[in-house]
């Protein structure tokens, strides 16, 4: 998906570049944080998580949770810092048409993505607080939209033939 207007500027991928290269070292606790947050906010989106359906475990002990957790913040801030020199949104390891299926498949509404836009940019800005600034927020909130933009394209169903 080429990128829509208003784009991605470099000044953005400056900021994002740069907060990314310092969280990436804590990814699995960031992203940790970043699902207690989504969960905290929707308590019902744990519903849509089989392995926490009939957890009885607390949400941070759940040994599934952290890595799935890291693996969607790696995966969703490298989308980010790689979208303007890709020119659209690239994900390793998975394909977006994948993703759309996933998220499609287990009922993903908008109003979770608006938490989840939430929760990662209140992520970001505890992760890189001497580094954070209204510039840095609309960085991050440029690329993650245009990752949702791009994984809801993918969740449309397939024309009936």
């Amino acid at each position: 998906m080429a990128l829509s207007d208003g784009g991605f500027t470099e000044e953005q991928e400056a900021l994002v570049v740069k907060s990314w290269s310092v969280m990436k070292k804590d990814a699995a606790n960031l992203g940790l944080n970043f699902f207690l947050k989504i969960f905290e906010i929707a308590p019902s989106a744990t519903q849509l998580f089989s392995f926490l359906r009939d957890s009885e475990v607390p949400l941070e002990k759940n040994p599934k949770l952290k890595p799935h957790a890291m693996s969607v913040f790696v995966m969703t801030c490298e989308a980010a810092a790689q979208l303007r020199k890709a020119g659209k949104i690239t994900v390793r390891e998975t394909t977006l048409k994948k993703l759309g299926a996933t998220h499609r498949k287990y009922g993903v509404a908008d109003g979770h993505f608006e938490v989840t836009r939430f929760a990662l940019l209140e992520t970001i800005k505890e992760a890189v607080p001497e580094m954070w600034s209204p510039e840095m927020k609309n960085a991050w909130g440029v690329a993650y939209d245009q990752l949702v933009a791009a994984i809801k394209e993918e969740m449309k169903p397939l024309p009936a033939a």
